[in-house]
């Protein structure tokens, strides 16, 4: 399907993966399972973690991480040392065991070789593939943040090493535990909307200047960034959008992609503020980013549904995600929150649900993880709780030996998007075809349920939250 498959083959990451030992190869092969779709791992108990990369992200991970029963935080891993340093002493100061240090280009690689079982990649987008396929191969589950790819062929060799491995390889999609999302999730699970017919999702942003911002003063380190803006088209970070959206449609799990179209604007925002705040002759004046203002891409799925998603970090905009599902009973939209819902089956659904009438609504289907653990979500904070309940499934899940919310398929479908987007509008947008990473799979996958924690988990919480502590530092969702 895909057009850059060799891509891999002349890599300098994929060259040191392949270098690994037959005989380490040959003990791994024996986990595969041939497809990840409801592939539990055995349990663990006690998840033992190693973080790679501490800069924007990873900061905030640890402090989640650390502050889950029955996880531990073993391995830190930055470029940087001050920033392990930074990390040592947190823990330390919380009465936590201090980590393994690891320092360096390539010092990932020495982390994912160590005694550990989950590798949690923090780092910017490039390494997010190369780190995740090097812990996969090194026998280590691996939890990457968004996007966890940016090109077609990286996404087929994150399928294709999960699968031989039978390691997980989630991506870290936190949308998909806010709230508004789970209690989306929920309604659709009920048959409150009726049959889904379309969504529409958003990463409207106004990043412009943070992409600006000196990596001294505490930009993205190289202006990474701003880099890939200025490189390409279409829409690199179509996930918190999309995700949700993927879970309450059942993507990959009794449908799937086709196709999709991409149209952006040409590129005015950037230039804009870079002359006004760095003046005509500045290099970032002169940059010139190739991606476009706002970047629209329609997708279509096998079953006839279809999902528009958008993303414009550049226009002065308040932030939206647009969250917006719409079936045959009903709709709900994000930004404000508002439901409308026909009476019957023949009545329209002409006027959005009255405050009371809202709140009565999100009272009687708030989703039970929400229930469960969102008190205490929200006192650790991560952009108003989801970090934390996304983090706290995904050790959960580990440690009981379940199915994780998100499997490896769900990651390449949307991630695909970056480089078939990027197609697309380069050309008029014309369609492309979206592969199906589950090679069939699809068909007979079981839907993501209403999942939650056991009463043990909450109790054990309530223990450790008792503290009342709150980090809540991370708002660039």
């Amino acid at each position: 399907m895909t057009t850059r498959r060799n891509f891999l083959k002349g890599t300098a990451w994929i060259g040191a993966v392949a270098a690994l030992s037959g005989s380490a190869k040959s003990m791994l092969k024996l986990g595969g399972t041939g497809t990840m779709s409801g592939f539990a791992a055995p349990a663990l108990g006690r998840v033992r973690v190693g973080v790679v990369g501490l800069g924007m992200r990873g900061p905030g991970a640890v402090h989640r991480l650390a502050s889950i029963p029955g996880v531990t935080v073993v391995a830190l891993c930055d470029l940087y040392p001050e920033r392990v340093a930074a990390q040592n002493a947190w823990l330390k100061s919380e009465g936590y065991p201090e980590a393994t240090a690891y320092t360096g280009e390539e010092a990932y690689k020495a982390l994912c070789e160590s005694d550990l079982d989950l590798v949690y990649i923090a780092t910017p987008w490039k390494l997010h593939t190369p780190i995740a396929l090097y812990a996969m191969e090194h026998g280590k589950h691996a939890a990457i943040e968004v996007p966890s790819a940016m090109y077609l062929d990286e996404c087929w060799a994150l399928v294709e090493t999960s699968e031989r491995t039978g390691r997980h390889c989630m991506q870290l999609e936190n949308c998909c535990y806010g709230s508004v999302e789970m209690f989306t999730l929920n309604l659709v699970r009920k048959g409150i909307l009726g049959e889904l017919v379309h969504g529409e999702g958003a990463y409207i942003h106004d990043l412009r200047s943070l992409n600006y911002l000196d990596p001294a003063a505490g930009g993205y380190q190289g202006y990474w960034r701003l880099k890939w803006n200025a490189e390409h088209y279409g829409n690199p970070y179509a996930t918190h959008g999309l995700v949700p959206i993927m879970q309450a449609m059942n993507v990959n799990r009794g449908d799937r992609f086709d196709y999709l179209t991409c149209v952006s604007s040409d590129q005015f925002g950037m230039d804009s503020y870079a002359k006004a705040k760095f003046g005509e002759e500045s290099w970032q004046a002169k940059l010139h980013p190739r991606c476009g203002d706002m970047s629209t891409t329609v997708i279509k799925t096998v079953k006839g549904k279809s999902i528009m998603i958008q993303h414009d970090v550049t226009s002065p905009r308040p932030y939206s995600r647009i969250n917006l599902v719409s079936g045959t009973r009903g709709i709900l939209c994000d930004y404000p929150l508002r439901v409308a819902l026909a009476g019957s089956p023949v009545d329209g659904a002409h006027e959005w649900m009255d405050d009371e009438a809202l709140g009565r609504l999100y009272g009687e289907h708030k989703h039970p993880l929400w229930s469960a653990a969102g008190e205490m979500a929200q006192e650790i904070g991560g952009h108003g709780g989801m970090d934390f309940l996304m983090d706290l499934r995904l050790c959960y899940c580990l440690q009981n030996g379940l199915p994780l919310d998100m499997d490896v398929y769900d990651l390449a479908s949307s991630c695909a998007v970056a480089e078939l987007s990027e197609r697309s509008a380069s050309n008029r947008g014309e369609p492309q075809d979206v592969p199906d990473f589950t090679r069939g799979g699809w068909e007979t996958a079981k839907p993501l349920g209403i999942e939650t924690i056991d009463d043990t988990m909450v109790a054990r919480l309530k223990e450790v939250f008792i503290k009342g502590k709150k980090d809540d530092a991370q708002l660039n969702v």
